[in-house]
C-alpha cells in the first residue's frame, strides 16, 4: 500500500513539474523553433558529454534530503507526499544529466499538453522502478551492488538516446 502511494505520488510530481514547464514555455515561443531545436540537442549533448565525464558540469539541484517529519506524521499521507516532492524533481538530488535534458526540451520545444503529460508521467514512472525492481528482485543489497556496477552505462545510454531522439526530431521540424 504504501508503495503504491509513493508510485502515485511520482508520477503526480512528475505530472506537475512537466505541466509547469509546458506553461513556461511560452515565454521562448518569441525564439525561431530551429534555434530552440538547436538548442535542445546542445543541451542533450552537454548532458552526454557530462555523462560520459568528458565535462564537469554541476546540476541545479536542492542538495537536501526531504525531511523526516514528513514521514513520521502520517505514513500514508508520508508515502504520497514524499513521492510527490521526489517526483516534481525539485524538493532532492537528481543526480543524473537527462531530467535536465527533458526539463529543457519542455521548456524550449514547447510541445503539445499531451506530450508534457506523458513526459512528466514517464519521469515519475521511471522514478518509481528502481524501489518497485528493487522489491520485486527480493535481494537488496545484491540489486544495489549490481545498480552501482551500471549504473554509468544506464545514464550514458539515457543520454545518448535523448541526443539522437532529439536530433531526429529538430531535423524533421526543419
Amino acid at each position: 500500500m504504501l508503495l503504491a502511494l509513493f508510485s502515485a505520488g511520482l508520477v503526480a510530481g512528475g505530472l506537475v513539474s512537466a505541466l509547469a514547464l509546458d506553461l513556461l514555455s511560452g515565454l521562448t515561443a518569441p525564439l525561431p523553433a530551429p534555434w530552440r531545436h538547436v538548442a535542445v540537442v546542445a543541451v542533450a549533448a552537454l548532458g552526454l558529454l557530462r555523462e560520459v565525464g568528458l565535462v564537469r558540469i554541476r546540476l541545479p539541484q536542492n542538495a537536501r534530503q526531504i525531511p523526516q517529519h514528513v514521514l513520521q506524521r502520517d505514513v500514508r499521507r508520508g508515502a504520497a507526499q514524499f513521492g510527490f516532492e521526489l517526483g516534481t524533481g525539485v524538493r532532492t538530488y537528481v543526480s543524473a544529466s537527462a531530467p535536465y535534458v527533458l526539463a529543457v526540451a519542455l521548456l524550449l520545444a514547447g510541445q503539445e499538453l499531451g506530450v508534457a503529460a506523458l513526459a512528466g508521467a514517464g519521469f515519475g514512472v521511471g522514478r518509481a522502478l528502481t524501489p518497485l525492481t528493487r522489491r520485486a528482485a527480493g535481494a537488496g543489497d545484491r540489486w544495489d551492488a549490481d545498480l552501482r556496477a551500471r549504473l554509468r552505462t544506464i545514464t550514458v545510454t539515457g543520454c545518448a538516446v535523448l541526443v539522437a531522439a532529439f536530433a531526429l526530431l529538430a531535423v524533421r521540424a526543419w
